[in-house]
């Protein structure tokens, strides 16, 4: 009778690492589903989470998404989180001065536009949390830096010209003319189309910069 052969540890096949990646990309894949239901439910309107809401969305308990994250405020922060970075290509214009001022209003018209209508949902989920949220209200300001700098650097030749007291005026302006909370007044508030709020934004900031 044959003895059976026994592997050592070094040469034994192991499926421990499989499981264990399994158990990992599940996890991912759920955890992903979630940040997903998030931003469904902010697209939708419902501000608001509520974690069965989540749950039922994303095919995910209610306890897993309890395990994912410590609370709705840490949900909603990964979710905003999420879309900001999935569209932040949106938001790179080129730091290029070419071009007469109209061509320069139509591009960055163009892409602050093409942004905020990805981003509007989880934008002003962000917003409204934003009061009782260091984290977000960070965000946000940082995020409103970098999109004020983008306007500066590509109408440096017109703000340059200016007297310091005009640009002084001038610039905030222009700047907040690009905000998403001037696109929401347009859209949401005034009803106009794509079509006219680009109108509107362009023919202002022509005024402004002339």
């Amino acid at each position: 009778m044959s003895t059976p052969t026994t592997r050592s540890p070094a040469t034994a096949p192991s499926d421990e690492t499989p499981t264990v990646d399994g158990r990992t990309a599940r996890r991912d894949r759920n955890r992903d589903a979630v940040l997903d239901a998030v931003i469904e439910l902010f697209t939708e309107g419902q501000v608001e989470l509520v974690a069965a809401d989540v749950a039922d969305r994303s095919g995910v308990s209610l306890r897993s998404v309890y395990r994912y994250f410590d609370d709705l405020e840490a949900l909603a922060r990964a979710a905003i989180a999420r879309q900001t970075e999935r569209f932040a290509p949106l938001a790179a214009l080129a730091d290029d001065r070419s071009g007469t001022l109209d061509e320069r209003i139509e591009r960055i018209v163009y892409v602050r536009l093409r942004l905020y209508e990805a981003v509007g949902a989880t934008r002003r989920a962000a917003i409204q949390r934003a009061a009782t949220n260091p984290i977000l209200a960070d965000q946000l300001e940082r995020t409103r830096l970098l999109l004020d700098r983008q306007v500066e650097a590509l109408f440096a030749p017109e703000l340059d010209a200016l007297e310091p007291a005009e640009r002084a005026t001038v610039a905030p302006a222009v700047e907040l003319l690009l905000t998403f909370e001037s696109f929401d007044q347009l859209r949401r508030t005034r009803r106009l189309s794509g079509a006219e709020t680009r109108r509107v934004l362009r023919a202002t900031l022509a005024r402004l910069l002339t």
